[in-house]
């Protein structure tokens, strides 16, 4: 961990100062592994940030980047977004935790039945993981049976893990109970729900990941079921607020038990919602389901204050606006850089992914990745692979020229070290760990 690296154009002495400090008193060195050095080319990218202000942050060292991360999706408005701070301030001042409810937490909850399809009634957690792991429990609940069938990333919890290779701690029961399936794929999801005939509680998926799931596998899945009796969960956390304020389940009118909740409902603010059916919700009182930060003031005062601002502002409208052209923009520099083979985009406009292939016998697709990214970062742009987008990016044609410019260079550099067959020998740093390689 101590070993010495090359450095970039750019100082990060203070990054690297305080990450060796942090290695002595933090396990792992970080709280969330998608924000470590692991998940940035080691060496070359900055490992603190120290502020944040629209699509702008600066890190410990006080260089600047357009930010394309967006606190891993959760930041939809903007860093420290004015409207934003100050409702947070207001029930920051007036004691945000308190020894009986507040009447933010009804306030909200109306609030939300009327904004997302499914929420016939609402309850309230931290973060996603809360609450996809609330909704495995209440479909267990209702069904009487044990069996979860999952598409796509869901949170850290045992239910989840048991099918990755992070299973410390994770009782191999877990593994019996949960299987995994890819989106549209209709065979094996099929072949699970016979695998586990009248054992599957639930099923939950996201709708929208690399592409959109097809309208006829979403009704199949809506029907078998329903037939099985099991319950269909949709895992907003990432699509809510992006493609409509109810997310995948919205955009493609599918009639779901529950819903989850987390990230941008409240602009970065620790919140999330579990939303679902009046009969299903009903069944919590069954189910336990109880956190002392449940009605923290802060997160139900954010929330309420970013649906306010995207019902009358159609900030929707704005993320579609602005990465639809982040979108074309990449596509053209990838085409122009001559390396469609080996580096793609998903289509999405706002949840837009970038993946790698091997262009020469040899070049690992993450040591593509890492380069690409290493000179993305070199002109000023924070990318992780994706564009996380928010409505200060909208608003910033700088910014976005910037980022635009850095496809552009970036790619450029990438494609001259893919023609020398030198992918590997570019990089100045440590590649990219991946945090899951596997079920």
């Amino acid at each position: 961990m101590n070993e010495t690296l090359q450095q970039p154009t750019f100082s990060i002495t203070q990054s690297e100062a305080l990450w060796q400090r942090a290695l002595k008193h933090i396990p792992a060195g970080t709280q969330c592994y998608s924000k470590g050095p692991t998940a940035y080319t080691r060496g070359f990218a900055p490992v603190y940030l120290q502020r944040g202000k629209g699509c702008r942050v600066w890190d410990a060292d006080g260089n600047e980047f357009i930010d394309l991360g967006m606190g891993l999706w959760a930041v939809t408005l903007g860093h420290a977004d004015p409207r934003h701070c100050e409702a947070v301030e207001r029930a920051l001042r007036a004691g945000n935790q308190l020894s009986l409810m507040h009447p933010l937490e009804v306030e909200l909850a109306e609030a939300l039945a009327v904004a997302i399809p499914a929420a016939e009634m609402v309850r309230y957690a931290k973060n996603g993981s809360d609450v996809t792991t609330a909704a495995v429990r209440l479909a267990r609940t209702c069904t009487g049976r044990d069996v979860i069938l999952r598409c796509g990333y869901h949170g850290w919890h045992d239910w989840y893990v048991a099918r990755s290779e992070h299973t410390g701690g994770v009782p191999d029961f877990n593994r019996e109970i949960t299987g995994c399936f890819e989106e549209n794929d209709r065979a094996g999801f099929d072949a699970l729900m016979s695998m586990h005939e009248g054992r599957v509680a639930g099923v939950i998926l996201e709708g929208i990941q690399m592409r959109e799931s097809d309208p006829a596998f979403l009704t199949h899945l809506r029907h078998e079921t329903r037939k099985a009796g099991a319950l269909l969960i949709f895992d907003e956390v990432i699509n809510g607020y992006r493609f409509a304020l109810g997310g995948a389940h919205e955009r493609l009118t599918v009639d779901v038990d529950l819903a989850t909740f987390g990230k941008g409902i409240g602009n970065g603010t620790p919140m999330a919602a579990l939303v679902g059916k009046r009969e299903v919700m009903q069944r919590l009182d069954d189910t336990f389901f109880s956190l002392t930060f449940g009605g923290e003031t802060l997160g139900l005062a954010a929330a309420l204050e970013v649906l306010r601002i995207y019902r009358s502002e159609n900030v929707i409208g704005e993320l579609h606006a602005v990465g639809a052209r982040l979108h074309s923009e990449a596509v053209d520099a990838i085409r122009r850089a001559g390396l469609e083979a080996w580096i793609g985009v998903s289509p999405h406009e706002v949840r837009t992914v970038w993946t790698f292939g091997c262009p020469y016998a040899g070049c690992d697709p993450l040591i593509l990745k890492s380069l690409l990214q290493q000179e993305i970062l070199r002109r000023g742009v924070l990318w992780g692979g994706w564009h996380a987008l928010c409505q200060a990016l909208a608003r910033d044609i700088e910014a976005q020229e910037r980022v635009i410019t850095a496809f552009h260079e970036a790619l450029e550099v990438v494609s001259h070290a893919v023609a020398c067959q030198r992918v590997a020998e570019s990089l100045e740093g440590k590649p990219i760990t991946p945090i899951f390689k596997r079920h």
